[in-house]
């Protein structure tokens, strides 16, 4: 990976955006920290195994979450390639006279293209656990860690839906972008809090579902007014948007935590509320505030070749990095050794130690799974019919409701029929493995020429 990052980085054009390369790689990595570190493993006087979270642990380390929440920048990173991408897919057809073939073939192909990256190591995953559950299963094995892993390993999955319906938005709401600029993103922001007034408000029931498209696409139409250099007042965004933030949860049923907690009322996550997008737009604003400066350090060689490798691999790190610390803990049960109460000073001595042996685990999952996270060669949209857009949507809604029906059931009880409630639906670990699968399929096979 070294020599390939090091000629990728020599390869860099000097037009590139490089500090949306680093913001990708830092929001996920502190999504990977933040996961490390919120997670208190404890085992009862029955020798019953639990896994609880620090910030419920500590309410006032809730706080810490207006900073370290930052899955809104990795969307927001998202809408700016996303836009580039559809964009120069866009060109590349003008140019080699294709464009009459329709905007089915060009969605299609966009489709694949962007979703390779993702699909391919998260089917791997999927297929990994899956097939590792059944196994289990089968051999009776049960209780202790294992169950709690079977069933937070799949969690992180949400994200992977939640991208994949940006992904799937990308075309309609980019030519809204290009008629209407802010006018859009107002928008969604307007829905967004529309969706609340009628959550909290009038308690009209399910509606505040409606948020996971607002709030995110929202989040991600921040990154097209990006790649048209329309973000010209980042301290207003900021501004607004922690000041927005403050007052809600300050006078409002919103909670002080930007992440879910275990038994609240109210989540500001799932589903996304009207404050977590403010907090959004802090954060945005935030981190353009510092681009010049992160512009200067990323001139770097070596910096800039540190990005390169770990942007090549970020996905499957991502993935696999719940896994790793949950058999850190499963060996240090195994050997016998007694787990400090979660937030005591002998178990913050311990962090260290644990968050390095969770580093060295994830980087050799990363060794073994990393080859999927290669995309294959681009191919044109030649060939590809104006029905391939219908095929395409299918499979990303197949995909979509895939993932998030597994990230809510996990992989335990593979064969127990157990169910857990997507929205309103009940869904099963076989069948939303199936979903996962067979739209995959048609994404990989729509977009091909």
């Amino acid at each position: 990976m070294g020599s390939s990052a090091r000629d990728l980085a020599a390869a860099t054009p000097a037009t590139r955006d490089k500090y949306i390369d680093l913001l990708r790689v830092a929001s996920l990595g502190t999504v990977v920290l933040g996961h490390w570190l919120m997670a208190a493993v404890s085992v009862d006087d029955d020798g019953r195994v639990a896994v609880g979270n620090l910030l419920a642990v500590q309410p006032r380390l809730q706080l810490l979450t207006w900073l370290l929440q930052v899955m809104p920048v990795f969307f927001f990173v998202g809408g700016f390639s996303h836009a580039l991408s559809y964009r120069s897919l866009r060109r590349g057809a003008e140019r080699a006279g294709t464009e009459g073939e329709g905007e089915g073939a060009l969605y299609a192909v966009f489709l694949r293209a962007r979703l390779q990256r993702l699909l391919r190591p998260t089917m791997v995953f999927i297929g990994v656990w899956g097939s590792a559950a059944l196994l289990l299963q089968l051999a009776g094995a049960s209780g202790g860690l294992l169950d709690v892993s079977l069933r937070l390993v799949a969690q992180p999955l949400w994200f992977i839906g939640i991208y994949l319906a940006m992904v799937a938005f990308t075309p309609p709401l980019l030519r809204l972008h290009e008629r209407w600029g802010w006018g859009a993103f107002g928008g969604l922001v307007a829905a967004a809090g529309c969706v609340d007034v009628l959550r909290f408000g009038f308690d009209v029931p399910y509606v505040g579902f409606l948020n996971f498209a607002f709030v995110w696409l929202a989040v991600h139409q921040l990154g097209f007014l990006r790649a048209d250099g329309r973000l010209r007042r980042p301290y207003v965004l900021a501004g607004a948007g922690l000041g927005g933030a403050v007052l809600l949860v300050a006078c409002g049923p919103y909670p002080l935590s930007m992440v879910g907690m275990p038994g609240e009322r109210i989540s500001n996550m799932a589903p996304p509320t009207f404050a977590l997008l403010c907090h959004g737009l802090w954060l945005v604003g935030g981190v353009e505030l510092l681009r010049p400066a992160a512009g200067r350090w990323l001139r770097g060689p070596r910096v800039w070749r540190g990005v390169v490798a770990a942007n090549g691999v970020s996905m499957t790190a991502f993935l696999w990095h719940l896994t790793a610390m949950l058999g850190v803990y499963g060996v240090l049960l195994g050997l016998g050794v007694r787990l400090p109460e979660p937030a005591t000073g002998e178990w913050w001595a311990q962090v260290p130690v644990r968050g390095v042996v969770a580093g060295v685990v994830t980087a050799g999952l990363v060794a073994v799974f990393r080859s999927f996270e290669r995309p294959s060669a681009a191919k044109g949209a030649r060939g590809a019919s104006g029905g391939g857009r219908v095929v395409a949507a299918v499979g990303v809604v197949l995909c979509l409701f895939g993932v998030l029906g597994l990230s809510l059931v996990g992989f335990g009880g593979m064969l127990d029929g157990r169910t857990a409630v997507l929205v309103a639906v009940r869904v099963t670990a076989p069948v939303a493995v199936a979903m996962t699968l067979v739209g995959w399929l048609l994404v990989e096979r729509t977009g091909r020429t």
